[in-house]
C-alpha cells in the first residue's frame, strides 16, 4: 500500500459547527469511519495523530444569538462542550478536540492570511453588496430573505432556498429584505480580500485527476466537475462583526471567511496538542510540513470543494505544507426516508440517543457503519436499527460468545482446555478465519468500512456454524476429550473477535476481554490460533449485547412522529381569505346536517367515496366526495356531517351526487370532514 512509504498519518475530522449537536448523518458521514481508521492505525503501532474540534464562527452562528438574545460566546460555549462530551462518551477517540475561538487558533489563523497577504497571493476586490441602513452593517447571505426566483418560495436565504434546493446570490432575491431589522438593503459597494483559484487550476488537475485517480468516484467526479469549469477567485474575508480579525490596516469591520478559518483549526489544534505535550507529539510541523507525514481529511460530501480545492490552495499558496493524500468522503444519510434536517429538527442527535438508549454506543456504531452511505446516499430506520441488533449482534455475535463461554464454564470450570488432535470439521473453521487479519486490513486500507466490518462479522457466523455441527453438549456424553478440542477452537475464535472488533466496537470488545481476561492483546494475533493459552482461567461470562424491545423503537418513532406534526403545523399557511361576499349571497347556500347511513368505495376511482345520507326528507340522497385518501369509508358511517343541498346533480363516474360534503383541508393537505360539537337532526339548516 502507499501508505507504508509514510512515516506518520495525520487524520483529521471535520470540525462539527458549534451552533447545535452532533447528529446520526454526521457519524456516518465523518465521525465512525475517521475513529474505526485511527483505531485500525494505532493497533498497527503506527504513528498517527486524530484531530477534532469545534468549528465555532460564521453567519449562523450570530444569527442563533440574535434570536436567542445571547452573544455568539455564549452560543458556542454551549454547542462545544456539548458536542465534545458526546464524542467522549461515544468513543470517538481525539488526541485533541479543541476550538476555532482559542488564542491559539485565532493567532496561527491570522499569521497565516497575514503570511499570504504580505506575499501578494491574495487579490483586493471591490463588489457591491447589500447593506442593511437601519442597522448599519453589511448582510452576509444568510442575513437577507426574498423570493426565490425559481419555485417563488418567500422565504429564500441569500445563498440557497431550502424549499427547491437551488443555490443563489442575494441579488438574484425578488424583494429582499434584512432578517435582522426587516428593512429592503442596499447595495454598496466593500472591499475583501480573494484566494485566485484559478491561478491553481493546472496544478489542481495534474494533482488531482492525474495522480489521485484512486480516490472514491463521488469525490473524484466532483472535483472534476469543478475543474472542468473555470475556477473564479473566491473571497477569504466578510464583512461581518463574529470572527477572526482580518489582520490588515484598513479591514476595520472584516473577519477571515469562516471556510477559510476553519480548515486551518486541524493545523492549529495540532500545534495546541504539540505543544501541550511536546514529548508524546512532538514538533507540530511533522504532522503538517513533513513530506513523510501522509494527510487524511474525513468529511462529508457537502464539503469536499473545501477540503480537496480551496484549503489545498491554500496551503499551497503557503509554500510550506503536505497536500492530503486522500479525502475519503461518504454521502449523506437520510433518517426514515427524509432528509436529515437540523433547521427542521428531523435527526438522531446524538446526546439524546446516549441518555436515551444508555450503554448502545457500539449498537449505533455497528448499524451506521452497516450503513455507511460509502457511494450513494443510505437510510437509517429504527426498525432497521433493531433487526441488526437483534438479528446480527444478539443472535450472531452475541450468541456465539455466550455459547462458548457458557459450555466452558460448565464442562472445564472457565478453564480454557488442552485441545486435542485436530479433525477435518476444525481444520476447515481454522482455515476460514485464518486470514481474517489480511482480508479486513485490505478493506480497511481501502476505507471499505461496511464489508470490513462484515468481515470481522463473518468470524462469529464462522464460530456459531462451527460450535452448532460440532454440539460438544451432545458429544460430551461420549467423549469429553473431543469436547476440548472444539471449546479449544471455538474460543480462539471468541478471542479473535475481540480483537476484529476492535475499531469497530471499542467498549463491546473491552468487555468481551475482560470476560476472556485477556489483559493484554495485538492486532498481530489475528487470525491466530493460540491466542488463549490452554489453562488459562476466563472471567465470568455475561450478555455481550441485549434484545431490543418493540417499545423502545416505538417510542423512538413516537418522538420522530411528533417532530414531523410540529414542522407541518409550522410551515403551515392557510389560504388567503377570499374577497368579501354579500350575506344575500350566503343565504343563497343552503348547507344542512345529514346522518351517513352508509359510505362506500367508488369502484374504479382512489379520490372519491359514495355516502348515502339521510337528510331529513325521508328519502336517502347520494352524495360523492373526494375524501377517499383521508378517510377510510368504515370511520364515517354513523357521523353525522354537513353538506350543501342545493348544488346542481352532477355525475361522476356514472353516479349522481347529489350535494357536497364540507371538508377542511388540514395543514397536512388531508380532508377532515366537518362535524357538529352537539347532534342535530337529518335536515337541521345552517345558518
Amino acid at each position: 500500500m502507499k501508505q507504508a512509504n509514510y512515516k506518520r498519518t495525520t487524520v483529521t475530522a471535520a470540525l462539527p459547527y458549534a451552533n447545535g449537536g452532533v447528529h446520526i448523518g454526521h457519524l456516518a458521514g465523518v465521525y465512525v469511519p475517521a475513529d474505526i481508521y485511527v483505531r485500525y492505525l494505532r493497533l498497527k503501532k503506527q504513528q498517527v495523530v486524530f484531530i477534532g474540534g469545534s468549528d465555532e464562527h460564521g453567519v449562523p452562528i450570530t444569527i442563533r444569538a440574535k434570536k436567542e438574545g445571547i452573544t455568539p460566546q455564549d452560543v458556542v460555549d454551549r454547542y462545544h462542550s456539548m458536542i465534545k462530551k458526546s464524542f467522549e462518551e461515544f468513543g470517538i477517540s481525539f488526541d485533541i478536540y479543541s476550538r476555532t475561538t482559542s488564542d491559539t487558533h485565532h493567532k496561527f489563523a491570522a499569521d497565516f492570511f497575514r503570511k499570504l497577504y504580505d506575499e501578494g497571493k491574495l487579490t483586493e476586490e471591490t463588489t457591491e453588496q447589500y447593506y442593511d441602513e437601519q442597522a448599519h452593517q453589511f448582510l452576509a447571505d444568510r442575513y437577507i430573505t426574498g423570493e426565490c426566483p425559481h419555485c417563488h418560495n418567500e422565504g429564500a436565504y441569500g445563498d440557497q432556498c431550502e424549499k427547491c434546493g437551488r443555490d443563489l446570490s442575494p441579488t438574484e432575491l425578488i424583494n429582499p429584505k434584512s432578517t435582522i431589522s426587516g428593512s429592503q438593503p442596499v447595495l454598496r459597494q466593500t472591499k475583501n480580500w480573494y484566494l485566485p483559484l484559478n491561478e491553481y487550476q493546472e496544478w489542481l488537475k495534474q494533482w488531482i485527476l492525474e495522480e489521485h485517480k484512486e480516490w472514491r468516484p463521488n469525490v473524484y467526479g466532483q472535483c472534476k466537475s469543478w475543474l472542468d469549469m473555470d475556477l473564479q477567485p473566491r473571497a477569504m474575508t466578510r464583512d461581518l462583526d463574529w470572527g477572526i480579525p482580518v489582520p490588515v490596516e484598513g479591514a476595520d469591520g472584516k473577519v477571515l471567511y469562516v471556510w477559510f478559518d476553519a480548515p486551518i483549526g486541524y493545523i492549529s489544534n495540532t500545534k495546541e496538542l504539540c505543544e501541550a505535550h511536546p514529548e508524546q507529539w512532538g514538533d507540530w510541523r511533522q504532522w503538517w510540513q513533513d513530506p513523510e507525514t501522509r494527510l487524511v481529511h474525513f468529511i462529508g460530501k457537502d464539503n469536499i470543494v473545501f477540503h480537496c480545492i480551496i484549503f489545498p490552495v491554500m496551503m499551497r499558496a503557503h509554500g510550506s505544507y503536505i497536500m492530503p493524500d486522500n479525502v475519503p468522503a461518504n454521502e449523506f444519510l437520510n433518517l426514515e426516508n427524509d432528509k436529515i434536517s437540523t433547521s427542521r429538527n428531523w435527526a438522531v442527535w446524538l446526546h439524546e440517543y446516549l441518555e436515551e438508549l444508555p450503554g448502545k454506543q457500539d449498537v449505533l456504531r455497528y448499524v451506521l457503519t452497516a450503513n455507511a452511505p460509502e457511494t450513494k446516499d443510505n437510510n437509517f430506520t429504527w426498525r432497521d436499527f433493531q433487526e441488526r441488533n437483534n438479528s446480527e449482534l444478539v443472535a450472531i455475535y452475541g450468541n456465539f460468545v455466550n455459547r462458548a463461554l457458557q459450555l466452558t464454564k460448565k464442562y472445564f470450570a472457565g478453564n480454557v482446555p488442552q485441545p486435542g488432535e485436530y479433525n477435518d470439521t476444525d481444520r476447515q473453521a481454522i482455515s476460514e478465519f485464518i486470514d481474517v487479519k489480511a482480508q479486513v486490513e485490505h478493506l480497511l486500507d481501502e476505507f471499505k468500512f461496511r464489508e470490513a466490518q462484515k468481515e470481522a462479522m463473518n468470524l462469529a457466523r464462522i464460530g456459531n456454524r462451527y460450535i452448532t455441527e460440532c454440539e460438544p453438549w451432545k458429544v460430551w456424553k461420549t467423549d469429553p476429550e473431543r469436547v476440548k478440542t472444539i471449546l479449544y477452537v471455538s474460543l480462539q475464535l471468541v478471542a479473535n473477535l475481540s480483537i476484529a472488533f476492535e475499531p469497530f466496537l471499542p467498549f463491546s470488545s473491552k468487555r468481551l476481554r475482560q470476560m476472556l481476561a485477556m489483559d493484554t492483546f495485538e492486532w498481530e494475533q489475528l487470525g491466530s490460533t493460540d491466542i488463549l493459552k490452554p489453562g488459562h482461567q476466563l472471567g465470568e461470562p455475561e450478555l455481550l449485547f441485549e434484545k431490543i424491545e418493540d417499545d423502545v423503537i416505538q417510542r423512538q418513532l413516537d418522538k420522530l412522529e411528533a417532530t414531523k406534526r410540529a414542522n407541518e403545523e409550522a410551515a403551515y399557511k392557510p389560504e388567503p381569505v377570499k374577497p368579501n361576499v354579500s350575506f344575500d349571497d350566503f343565504e343563497k347556500l343552503d348547507i344542512r346536517v345529514g346522518h351517513v347511513k352508509d359510505c362506500q368505495k367508488v369502484k374504479k376511482s382512489k379520490k372519491l367515496l359514495q355516502f348515502t345520507i339521510d337528510d331529513g326528507t325521508g328519502t336517502d340522497r347520494t352524495i360523492l366526495s373526494g375524501i377517499a385518501a383521508s378517510w377510510q369509508p368504515e370511520e364515517l358511517v354513523g357521523k353525522d356531517v354537513l353538506f350543501v343541498a342545493n348544488f346542481e346533480p352532477r355525475k361522476m363516474m356514472g353516479i349522481e351526487s347529489q350535494g357536497m360534503i364540507l371538508s377542511a383541508v388540514d395543514s397536512d393537505g388531508s380532508l377532515q370532514v366537518t362535524s357538529l360539537l352537539r347532534t342535530a337532526k337529518p335536515g337541521s339548516q345552517v345558518g
